[in-house]
């Protein structure tokens, strides 16, 4: 109990006030909009449970994960609706887990005195070796969603290849995982806005989306500054 207590108190320390604004005004404004909308009850703790996760990462805070499970597995299911299958698989088989990892691997690296994970950044060859090899997965993996009838392959393709890339950057601490999530959240909400107009009623996905893309440039900011001034490079 005393450790439940403890991590409680970690988790809830150390928070400016333009971040307990943002956690607090996007949660908000996610909710009241999907209510509004006549979003059902799966789709607003999917979108709820996914803006709180993406802040409490940006955070640097060992919780995001429990959140992003209850998001990973509601989110599955949108997108087998809308029939985005990479999205699907990339939830299913490898968020799933990697919120177990990141659990774990969190823990062994936080800061003592801010109670947040500390932060790295990548060296050039590393960022020559990222570009590459995303490259190359969302080619291989596009034409794969493309025989399989998905919608906007390549699109959707790239999306679950630099979500892959990015969700091991998460765990490993690295500021570039937002440079990712950026381009991540730009094309999701194009994926999302498109099957909004086409009928779907995922309207709490698509400002979820929406959420994400402004959480990530506030949080590369962060982290850029942090991951600096630490003065860590691999």
């Amino acid at each position: 109990m005393e450790k439940i207590v403890t991590f409680i108190k970690d988790e809830l320390s150390g928070w400016k006030l333009w971040e307990i604004l943002w956690i607090t005004i996007s949660t908000i404004a996610i909710l009241l909009i999907s209510i509004y909308l006549n979003e059902n009850l799966a789709g607003i703790i999917m979108a709820i449970t996914g803006v709180i996760c993406v802040v409490l990462t940006g955070k640097g805070k060992v919780s995001s994960y429990a959140f992003g499970m209850v998001n990973t597995v509601l989110y599955a299911f949108d997108a087998y609706g809308a029939k985005y299958y990479g999205d699907v698989m990339l939830n299913v088989l490898y968020y799933a887990p990697m919120n177990i990892v990141g659990w774990i691997m969190w823990n062994k690296h936080m800061n003592a005195e801010t109670k947040e994970v500390e932060k790295k950044k990548l060296k050039g060859t590393g960022i020559v070796s990222l570009f590459i090899s995303s490259a190359m997965g969302i080619f291989l993996y596009g034409l794969i969603l493309k025989k399989m009838g998905g919608n906007l392959p390549f699109v959707d393709a790239s999306t679950t290849v630099l979500s892959v890339v990015a969700q091991i950057l998460c765990v490993k601490r690295y500021m570039e995982q937002w440079v990712l999530w950026i381009i991540i959240d730009t094309v999701s909400v194009y994926m999302w806005a498109v099957d909004f107009m086409n009928g779907g009623e995922n309207i709490a996905t698509l400002i979820m989306w929406c959420i994400y893309l402004l959480n990530a440039v506030f949080m590369f900011i962060k982290w850029y500054r942090e991951s600096k001034r630490s003065g860590k490079s691999v």
